[in-house]
């Protein structure tokens, strides 16, 4: 079957949106949502395996990559709409959708904002609440004041073991330098819309089949934030890789083996 690439931008409400759609004409569509910090890149290692079978879209989150960074806080409704309006623009229907860490976030508002739209759900290394308000705040304010460098070395230290880091230096390098591309207005904004989400007491009227994927060293989501979400979802179950928080790289071919089978029981593959 002829392979299809369509990359283009979408406009909503003053936000130019970058997208990216590899893979098979007429499959089902696998939709990656990037982490806080990365762009759509965060899923380079996904598209050899994945591409062949299906038509896996990327996006740049708002305030990242190739999307506009408007200043000021962002809100994770306006992220799941973000999201929604990529699908428009290409005429999807409906996709599995793939989030992690940040992305895991907007992948559960989707769900549940517009849950004809998700065909099955991947939450990886992510929470229905991920760290505090104190905790952001900080964040935020060393960003605005420093930029992407005041905190690129802490993100990094807990993305990635310390064997990973020693092991994979080129690899980290390149999550590195998309870090260090991220706009520091566009990182503090997603900041902002963490630190606001709390989607805990909504979980249990998600419907779609989900996958919650924990790294077994991650110190930003740990394991006990997956079973949150695997115990809170009616029709979620779970699995722990051998990684920090960046399990799609540091993990690459376990978590390429659980997201094969669990969208195979979809029907997918």
């Amino acid at each position: 079957m002829a392979q299809v690439r369509i990359e283009g931008r979408v406009e909503r409400s003053g936000v130019t949106l970058r997208y990216l759609l590899e893979g098979r004409d007429g499959a089902p569509v696998l939709m990656f949502a990037n982490s806080l910090g990365t762009d759509l890149d965060l899923w380079d290692g996904q598209l050899p395996e994945f591409a062949p079978l299906l038509r896996v879209l990327r996006f740049d989150m708002r305030g990242h990559g190739g999307s506009s960074a408007p200043p000021g806080d962002y809100r994770l409704e306006e992220l799941a709409w973000d999201a929604v309006a990529v699908l428009d623009a290409l005429g999807i229907a409906q996709a599995h959708l793939c989030g992690l860490s940040l992305g895991g976030l907007v992948a559960q508002m989707v769900a549940l904002r517009h849950p004809e739209r998700v065909a099955s759900l991947v939450l990886c290394a992510t929470a229905c609440r991920i760290g505090d308000r104190a905790g952001w705040e900080e964040r935020i304010a060393l960003v605005r004041g420093g930029g992407m460098t005041a905190v690129a070395e802490t993100i990094i230290a807990r993305w990635f073991s310390e064997r990973f880091r020693r092991d994979q230096p080129e690899r980290v390098e390149a999550v590195m330098r998309m870090l260090l591309a991220t706009p520091p207005s566009g990182y503090a904004g997603c900041c902002a819309a963490i630190r606001d989400a709390d989607l805990c007491a909504e979980l249990g009227a998600i419907r779609a089949p989900t996958l919650c994927l924990a790294g077994a060293w991650d110190p930003v989501t740990p394991p006990s934030c997956l079973e949150e979400l695997a115990a809170r979802i009616p029709n979620a179950r779970m699995e722990v890789l051998e990684a920090a928080h960046l399990i799609n790289i540091e993990a690459e071919d376990a978590f390429h083996a659980a997201l094969g089978r669990f969208l195979a029981a979809q029907g997918a593959l």
